[in-house]
Formats: C-alpha cells, sequence, structure tokens
C-alpha cells in the first residue's frame, strides 16, 4: 500500500458499471496530508454501489446521529457527473451537484468550508473569490464560465478510501469535556473518533460522511468509505492577508498581488471585537498548548484561575496558532469546522483546522495582515438572507 494517498482517474463507464480500475492511470490526490501526518490508506473510484462494511466481531460502536438519509450511491454518483446548471440548488437537503462544486472550489484554492452538499453563504464567499482568481466578473453568481474553468481536472469528486491502521490507532478522547478545567487535566485534546478523524482530513461534515457510508464501521482498518477528494493544498505563498470583517473571510495574496487562497473565517464578537488596521505575523506553532487565562481574555464558567490547555485538533485554538503583533490575537483553527463564520470569536481570526494547516504553510513572520469592513453581528443574521443564497446564470 502506497504511504501516499492516491486517486484512481477512471472513466464514465468504470463508474457506472462498478468496475475495478486496473490499466487506469494514477496521480497522486495529494502532497501534504491535510491533518499534518502522512496519509496511509488507500484510494480509488467510487463503485456504483456503495462500498459494503468488512464482516467482523460484534462491537459496540457510537451511535451515529444522521439527520437525512439518501441512497449514497446514487448521490455520489450523480455528484461525480454533475454539470453546470442553471437550476437553484436543493434548499433543505443534501444537493449533489452543490456537493461537486464544494469540491472544485475547495480544490481552486477557496474554501467552502466544511463539505456538505448544502449551499451557503460560505459558498457564495466562495464563488466570488473563485472569479478573481480565474480572471472572471467577480459578482459572486456561478456560471458555465465558471464551472468549466473549476472543471479542468478530469478527477472525480469523491472516490473510495481504504481506512489505514494509522487511522483508527488513536489516541482518542470519546467523552471530550466542554469546561476548560477538565480539559487541562487531559494528556492531549485528541479527536474524539476516526470519524472526526476522517471527516477533518477529506473536509467534511462529519454527519455528511457517515451518510454517504451508512453501516460502514469505521474504526475497523480495511473498511472502505466514500471521500470527498479535495486534491493538493495550495502552494504559493502568501504575502499578504485580508481579514474582511464583513464578509467573513480572510484572502491571502502572492508577491504579484494576486488572489491565491480564500477562507470563511469567523472574525471577533461585538463584545471582544478584532483588532483594526494593519497588522503582521509575529509567530507561528502547529499543535499548539493554549493559555486560559481569565484576568487577559475572558473567563469560561466558574474557571477564575489560570489553566494549560494540552495541544490536539479539539483544543480551543485547533491544530494551529498564528500569532499576530498584536498581543493575544490571531489566526486559529477550531474543534468545530461546521460553525465557522456562524458564531462568534474572542477577536481573533478562526478558521477551519483543515484550512489553517494549509495557511501556516504559505505565510512566514511579517506577513501584513489588514482588517477591513465592520463586521457584521451574526445574532443579526437571517437564514435566509442573501448571505445564504448562491445564484446561478445560464452561459
Amino acid at each position: 500500500m502506497s504511504n501516499r494517498l492516491r486517486v484512481t482517474l477512471s472513466s464514465l463507464a468504470f463508474i457506472m458499471l462498478g468496475l475495478g480500475s486496473a490499466g487506469a492511470e494514477s496521480t497522486s490526490l495529494m502532497d501534504d496530508d491535510p491533518i499534518g501526518r502522512e496519509i496511509t490508506g488507500s484510494i480509488g473510484l467510487v463503485p456504483a454501489a456503495p462500498p459494503a462494511a468488512v464482516e467482523q466481531a460484534p462491537t459496540e460502536p457510537a451511535p451515529a446521529v444522521v439527520k437525512e438519509r439518501f441512497p449514497p450511491g446514487e448521490f455520489v454518483l450523480a455528484a461525480n457527473t454533475a454539470v453546470f446548471s442553471p437550476e437553484p440548488f436543493a434548499r433543505g437537503k443534501h444537493d449533489p451537484r452543490m456537493a461537486k462544486l464544494q469540491v472544485l472550489l475547495d480544490r481552486a484554492g477557496v474554501s467552502p468550508g466544511v463539505i456538505d452538499g448544502f449551499f451557503g453563504g460560505n459558498v457564495s464567499k466562495a464563488i466570488a473569490a473563485a472569479q478573481r482568481i480565474k480572471g472572471l466578473t467577480e459578482d459572486g453568481v456561478l456560471s458555465a464560465e465558471l464551472w468549466r474553468a473549476l472543471e479542468r481536472e478530469a478527477e472525480d469528486a469523491f472516490v473510495v478510501y481504504e481506512i489505514a491502521e494509522e487511522d483508527v490507532a488513536g489516541p482518542f478522547v470519546a467523552q471530550m469535556p466542554t469546561d476548560y478545567a477538565e480539559m487541562a487535566l487531559l494528556p492531549g485534546l485528541h479527536y474524539r473518533n476516526p470519524v472526526e478523524l476522517l471527516a477533518e482530513r477529506f473536509h467534511m461534515d462529519e454527519e455528511f460522511l457517515r451518510a454517504l457510508n451508512p453501516d460502514i464501521d469505521f474504526d475497523r482498518p480495511g473498511s472502505t468509505i466514500v471521500v470527498a477528494n479535495t486534491g493538493s493544498n495550495v502552494k504559493t505563498k502568501v504575502a499578504r492577508l485580508v481579514a474582511d470583517k464583513a464578509k467573513r473571510q480572510l484572502l491571502g495574496y502572492d508577491a504579484e498581488d494576486n488572489l491565491v487562497v480564500a477562507y470563511p473565517a469567523t472574525i471577533g464578537s461585538s463584545d471582544l471585537p478584532s483588532p483594526s488596521g494593519v497588522h503582521a505575523v509575529k509567530n507561528t506553532a502547529v499543535s499548539p498548548e493554549y493559555w486560559y487565562r481569565p484576568q487577559v481574555n475572558f473567563q469560561q464558567g466558574n474557571n477564575t484561575k489560570a489553566l494549560r490547555l494540552p495541544p490536539g485538533p479539539n483544543n480551543p485554538v485547533g491544530a494551529v496558532w498564528i500569532g499576530l503583533d498584536k498581543p493575544t490575537y490571531g489566526i486559529h483553527g477550531t474543534p468545530e469546522p461546521s460553525k465557522i463564520d456562524k458564531t462568534n470569536s474572542h477577536g481573533c481570526i478562526r478558521l477551519a483546522n483543515f484550512d489553517v494547516l494549509e495557511l501556516v504553510k504559505l505565510v512566514e513572520k511579517g506577513v501584513p495582515v489588514e482588517f477591513t469592513g465592520d463586521r457584521l453581528d451574526m445574532t443579526a443574521v437571517d437564514p435566509a438572507s442573501e448571505l445564504n443564497e448562491v445564484r446561478t446564470v445560464a452561459e
């Protein structure tokens, strides 16, 4: 088995017939593991039927809560074969065309947040950023021209991945406390289970990952699951960052001032606003400790004393800390990627772990970070407002 995640390029005929990929050309799916370690599983084309669970002795896995049930095989086939359409995306349920669009945007360096098949404001912002990167009119409206520009690669949006020994080895923290004093007693704030690890690795919502893989034992090496094929991380160095408080988005530009990355972000709150003006990256730390200091920042519950919280993806600042020259402020990850852009922060710029793990490799000490716009209070956001619309236009 390869030490790198691999994807098999297959024709539509192979997918529809559920045939193997012998003789098909293979290419590397990603150069860097998006959670900071080598991926040792293997990956290939998606069969017509969903992968079957591997037979094993009875176990007692944690109950999975899946809000929506749909035929996963049909959904994946529809996503992989989706083409541009001016028809509106489905509301209130997973849409295979939207799921493919999210993967295409992610590959282009414009994160739509967690891939879940739902349309929303994070996708709208990503569409506008993708238009700027591709040199198209930036109006936030999905067009056939943009779809073609994003779909240049022939790889499927969803592929099959075989769970490796390392994916289930842990350590895990099955019951993650929310109280900082209890967190401080743990040796590490690790993933809760392999599902959380794999969902974050492939930039997916946990419930969506489970829905695509019903009856699969995620704790067993050799089980095959369907995952998003997000491709390689961006490699172009970022020369400056813009934190747009109004759009709730972090934008990265190269030395020629071309937009190269864009991430949905939670930026400050009314009580603890983010900084203003221009600041600079001062330091970076991957898998950082978190020091809780209620006298300096905020108080959580009844915790009145300073605490050291151990590293881990479920640490309050997630998998990465990018410190700014303004004390106590920085760019960091989060243990809850699905809530990015939908909640408040304590003044910092909060990104999904998989996004900040990409960004930390693109920035260096001294990179300027400009804060622009006025922050929109999330309590005033109407979920049905135009912030959550994804518009399409016919060619």
